[in-house]
Parts: C-alpha cells; sequence; structure tokens
C-alpha cells in the first residue's frame, strides 16, 4: 500500500538549485563571463543575474517536466489518482518558478544585448518596444509564455492525456532555446543548434525524472521499485543523448584538443567529469539499487541517499552549462568568409552541380542522419525480437522500410539537400522524394503492427510506449485526419499552400523552418499513403473504389499544381531567390518553371503505383471473400443461395397472385 506521507519538492529542487548556483558562481569567476564590459555594460546585476535565474529556469523546467512525465507515463495507475494529481500540483509550483526565472531572463537578457542597466529608466519602453523584434529575446519570451501556460493548466489538470500534453509542451518550450546558443552566425549553425536541442530534451528528462522521483519516494510506495525501474530505462537512452551531442558541442565550439587549455575548454571539462560521475552512479542505480527495490519495495533509503547526490552533480552539470552559454567559444561564431549565400542559406555557395554529385555530394545534417538511424535500429531490434520467439515476419517489409530511410537520408544530406537549398528545382526534387516516394516505402513496412507485436503491455494500466501508440491510433483525432478526404487535402491544399505563402521563403532562410517543412511533408505523405495502402491498424478503411477515386482527383491537383508552376510568370519567394544572385545558377524564373516539371514528372509515377496497390488489394479482398463464401457454402449445404432463391420464388408467386 502507498504510504500516506506527503512528498515534498522543495529538498530535491533545493539542492538541485543550491548546487547549480555555487558551480555556476565559481565558473562565472573563472572563466571572467561576468566582467565588465569595456563598451555598454549593462552593469554586475545583469551580468551575474543572467546565469543564474538560467540555471534556476532550467533546473524548474526539468522538475516541471519531470514530474508530468511522471505522472502520466511512469507511476502505476490504482483506484485513486491521488498520486498523479499531486505530481501535477508539484509541476505547477515547479512551472511557477520557471515561469518567473523565464521572464526575469528575458528582461535581463534583453538589459545584456542593449547594454542598458537594470535602472535605467528608458529601459521599460525599450523592452517594449524591441522584445520581439530581437530573436534571441523573442524565444526567450515565447518559451517564458509557454512556461506560463503550463504552470496554470498543471494546477487544474486531473487527467493522464492533459499530463502527457502539457510534458510534451514543456520539452517544446525547452528545445527552442537552443535557437539562442552560440554558433548562430557561423557555418555549424545548424549542427549546433541541432546538437544543443537534443542535448536540452535530454538534460530535462533525465535531471527533471529523478528530481521527481525524490520529490515523490514516499508517496509512491510499494510501486516505488516499479517506477524506479522505468526512469532507469529512460535515464540510459538520456546519457546516450547527453553524451553523444554534449561531444559535437565540444568539438564544435573548442575546435581543436589544445583548446580545452583555455578558462571554457577547463569548464567543458568539468562537465565531461560531472557526466562521467553521473554515468557512474547511475550504473550503480541500475545495477544495485533499482533492482533491490523491485524485490523489496519499501527500502527506499539507499535510492534516496544515491539520488540527492545525483541531483546534486545534475545541479553542478547545469550551473555549469549556465555560464558556458554566455562565455566566448574558442571557435568564434562568425565564419571565417562571409558571404550574401551564406547569410541567406545558413551554408557557404555549394557552387555549379555536377551529374554524379547527385550521388556522390554529401553534407550531412546529424539529426536527420540519428533520426533514420534510430528507426531502422529500432526496427531491427523489433525484428530480432520476434524472431527469437519463433514469430515470422516478411523480409520485404524490413527490406522496405531500410530502402526508405535510406532515400531520407540522400533526399536531406546528399545532393538534394545541399543544391536544394539555392536552386527551386533541386529543392523539388527532395520534396517529391520525402512526400511521395519515402512514404511509399516506409508505409509497407507496418512499423505500428510491428510495435505493438513486441513491445510489452503494462499490467498497470500505464502509459508505457505501447500504450501510447494504441492511445493514437484510435483517438479520434486520428479518426479525423486518417478519413481518406482530410488526408488527400491535407497533402494536397498543404502543398499549395506552402508554396503561394511566405512559407516556402521561410523554410529556405530558417532552420526552424526547412526542420518543420521536412517534418510535414513526410507526415503528410506518409498518412496519405497509409489511408490508401497501408496495413497498420487504424480506423476502418474505404472501399477500394473510393480510395481510387480519392487518389485520381489528388493526383489531378497535383498535376494542376506543377503545370501552374511550369507555365508561371510570378517568381515565389521573390526575396530570397532575388537577393541569392548564384553567379553559375539559371535564371531563377526558368529554375522555377523545371521546378514545375520536376513536380508533375515525378508525382506520376509513385500515383500509378498506389492505383496498382489499391487495385490489387482490392482484387485480393474479392478473392479472398469469395473463398470464405466457399468455405461456408460447403459447410451449410449452400444455405445462403438456398434462402435468396425461396425469396425470390416466394417473391414470384406473389406476383402471380395479383
Amino acid at each position: 500500500m502507498a504510504t500516506r506521507e506527503h512528498p515534498s519538492l522543495s529538498r530535491p529542487l533545493g539542492i538541485a538549485v543550491g548546487a547549480g548556483l555555487v558551480a555556476a558562481v565559481v565558473a562565472a569567476v573563472t572563466t571572467g563571463a561576468v566582467a565588465p564590459l569595456d563598451l555598454a555594460d549593462p552593469g554586475p546585476v545583469v551580468r551575474w543575474g543572467l546565469p543564474l535565474v538560467s540555471t534556476v529556469a532550467t533546473l524548474a523546467a526539468s522538475a516541471t517536466v519531470g514530474l508530468l512525465g511522471l505522472a502520466a507515463f511512469l507511476v502505476p495507475e490504482r483506484t485513486s489518482t491521488e498520486r498523479r494529481v499531486t505530481a501535477t500540483r508539484h509541476a505547477a509550483r515547479a512551472g511557477s518558478l520557471w515561469a518567473a526565472a523565464a521572464l526575469l531572463e528575458v528582461v535581463l537578457t534583453f538589459a545584456s544585448l542593449a547594454g542598458t542597466p537594470l535602472s535605467s529608466p528608458d529601459l521599460p519602453s525599450q523592452l517594449l518596444s524591441f522584445t520581439w523584434t530581437l530573436e534571441t529575446t523573442r524565444v526567450l519570451l515565447i518559451s517564458a509564455l509557454v512556461a506560463v501556460v503550463v504552470a496554470v493548466s498543471a494546477a487544474f489538470t486531473t487527467r493522464r492525456a492533459p499530463m502527457a500534453w502539457l510534458a510534451v509542451l514543456t520539452l517544446g518550450a525547452v528545445v527552442i532555446l537552443a535557437l539562442t546558443g552560440h554558433a548562430a552566425g557561423s557555418s555549424s549553425h545548424e549542427d549546433a543548434v541541432n546538437s544543443l536541442g537534443v542535448h536540452l530534451v535530454g538534460v530535462v528528462v533525465w535531471v527533471g525524472g529523478l528530481v521527481a522521483l525524490v520529490a515523490m519516494r514516499r508517496g509512491l510506495g510499494s510501486d516505488l521499485g516499479a517506477t524506479v525501474a522505468r526512469y532507469s530505462t529512460v535515464a540510459l537512452w538520456c546519457f546516450v543523448l547527453v553524451a553523444l551531442t554534449g561531444l559535437q558541442q565540444a568539438w564544435i565550439r573548442l575546435g581543436s584538443l589544445g583548446a580545452v587549455a583555455t578558462s571554457y575548454g577547463a569548464i567543458v571539462a568539468l562537465k565531461t567529469l560531472a557526466l562521467v560521475v553521473l554515468g557512474a552512479l547511475g550504473w550503480l542505480h541500475r545495477r544495485s539499487i533499482a533492482t533491490r527495490l523491485v524485490a523489496d519495495p519499501g527500502d527506499g533509503r539507499a535510492f534516496a541517499r544515491l539520488a540527492v547526490a545525483e541531483v546534486a552533480v545534475m545541479g553542478l552539470a547545469t550551473g555549469l552549462a549556465s555560464v558556458l552559454a554566455r562565455s566566448v567559444p574558442p571557435v568564434p561564431d562568425a565564419p571565417p568568409a562571409p558571404s550574401r549565400i551564406l547569410e541567406l542559406t545558413g551554408f557557404p555557395d555549394p557552387g555549379p552541380m555536377a551529374a554524379a554529385q547527385w550521388f556522390t555530394a554529401w553534407r550531412v545534417d546529424w539529426l536527420l542522419l540519428g533520426i533514420a538511424v534510430l528507426a531502422v535500429g529500432l526496427y531491427l531490434a523489433g525484428v530480432v525480437r520476434l524472431r527469437r520467439r519463433g514469430d515470422v515476419w516478411p523480409v520485404f517489409r524490413t527490406v522496405c522500410w531500410v530502402l526508405g530511410w535510406a532515400l531520407f537520408v540522400w533526399a536531406t544530406s546528399g545532393g538534394p539537400g545541399i543544391w536544394g537549398r539555392v536552386l527551386f528545382s533541386v529543392h523539388m526534387v527532395m520534396h517529391m522524394a520525402v512526400a511521395m516516394i519515402v512514404p511509399l516505402l516506409l508505409v509497407p513496412g507496418a512499423p505500428l503492427t510491428l510495435a505493438l507485436r513486441t513491445l510489452r503491455a503494462r499490467p498497470d494500466r500505464t502509459w508505457g510506449p505501447r500504450e501510447v501508440l494504441l492511445q493514437v491510433v484510435h483517438s479520434r483525432a486520428m479518426q479525423v485526419v486518417a478519413n481518406p478526404v482530410v488526408a488527400a487535402a491535407l497533402f494536397f491544399f498543404s502543398l499549395a499552400i506552402f508554396y503561394w505563402t511566405g512559407l516556402f521563403e521561410l523554410s529556405l532562410t530558417t532552420h526552424t523552418g526547412h526542420l518543420l517543412m521536412l517534418a510535414h511533408f513526410l507526415l503528410t505523405g506518409y498518412l496519405f499513403t497509409w489511408v490508401l495502402v497501408g496495413i497498420d491498424p487504424g480506423p476502418p478503411r474505404w472501399s477500394p473504389l473510393m480510395l481510387l477515386v480519392i487518389l485520381f482527383v489528388t493526383i489531378s491537383f497535383h498535376a494542376f499544381f506543377g503545370v501552374s508552376l511550369t507555365g508561371s510568370e510570378q517568381l515565389l519567394a521573390p526575396d530570397f531567390f532575388g537577393q541569392l544572385n548564384l553567379p553559375w545558377g539559371p535564371v531563377p524564373l526558368a529554375d522555377q518553371h523545371r521546378a514545375g516539371e520536376v513536380a508533375w514528372g515525378i508525382g506520376e509515377a509513385p500515383t500509378l503505383v498506389l492505383a496498382v496497390v489499391v487495385a490489387v488489394q482490392w482484387f485480393r479482398r474479392d478473392a479472398s471473400e469469395t473463398r470464405r463464401l466457399d468455405r461456408q457454402a460447403d459447410r451449410d449445404g449452400d444455405a445462403e443461395l438456398k434462402a435468396y432463391n425461396e425469396h425470390l420464388r416466394r417473391l414470384r408467386e406473389g406476383s402471380d397472385s395479383h
């Protein structure tokens, strides 16, 4: 039975914040990050306040997401929801601290950028006029406003689904902070942003989960062992993410091993040491204490002692990170050879494209490559698990899945990903590959079916990965978007809206826009293909005849889109292509016409394949139904046919009598 002792958030969060502030003060003094500026110095309150407030905001956000995640995904379900509600109330308190610190960070950051002390009478008017104009303060303000929404919502949330959505929203508010990091003006900008975003996710989930466990330890009672074991798996994934992305960030900002001798490098070395210590403590946790708790859930004292030590080390690492974010790295932010092309796209001029470079040129996007590798790795792990228990999984599905992600990597990191940033026609090749060809390979892989057959169900009614998948598949929202008409509308009309509005230019000039564009292309293409030929479970399928009608109507609109581009006289994204001025490139309008030809030409082949697959499934369904009816006729002596003939005879006799 769960103990009635009231859980407390103040101890673990206080330990983390205290350790973080101490580390931030020591690191700030060591690196000179808070030294007075020669020009436009904002004053000591701003210089010292920024790393300290940032530390508090990060740790409070971590506690918020940890408590919400604990309530939504880890705590076993019982007859009473008291523990989950208590966790969300703690999340509301942590979120309030996060919101306050984040709003204060907006003010301090603006004062630092403007070189204005907090005591200046001009600061309030400047803050109101320019906070949204500057990208750094705009991102911080968005994150702070989300924190306010999360804190208020968590105070009134009692159901599991809103808790899960609030946890996701909190992660989103943390991830966008990656846009304010170093290397924003260098050719490593996208790698740095991607790496920092993933790093932040790993950190806040890892730190926040442990803070939440310590805070809720007494309230979990006999379920402490199961909850700790689940957190241990999450923490292992987080450790891997933090270690890999931390290594990448260190290399981007240090540039060489010799830079470790600098004050910046020394702080990086201390962060690395903290990570090693946390890895060792986590290993001890996983190997010894988690196992002991499962056997004897009542003995939580050893867990509490080790967890508090881990929380303190996590706080120290967070404080060091907040100072690093405001220190000048050995590798400067500014690129060595700035150009207009680099300024617009974030990458240097790739030069003219030779035919062989469609397949030989590579500029790896590590985030997208990592997603593809993870998707393939998890899929293969599921296949291996099935085979080990004696089940069979078709090789064709595995081949399709691997080829689909390989094509995705080529489209985003190969020739289309490189020249698609500056040439409309090559961009359209990337679009068609990601939105039409990649889904045609991924959907036959049936990943959802594989996941449901390999993931273990949780007996205590918590939301593990399998339960989350089932919730999504059978949700009302899925029933709406998986309607073939809705999926077709999303597929085509979002395409038209994207290119004939400013969204196209936004995707060409911003990293966030580029990633959202790719995610949209892939998801809408996958959804459209899935509702037509998917074999994974989902909402009821429409008849093949109706699916063929929808398919041909959609492709007619798609062909119209291609023809419209081919004959257009108005340049899309004119500010971008007009300023790009490639010395070796084609006339932008002529390249736009070629992009229309690509959309029209490439789009037809996948559609024909879809039509053939739908027709084949139609034939197989009819053949299967015929075989079923034949078997039934053999069993009952064709009773259905006899009953029908008898019905016709009675109708005929009734007609004759009149």
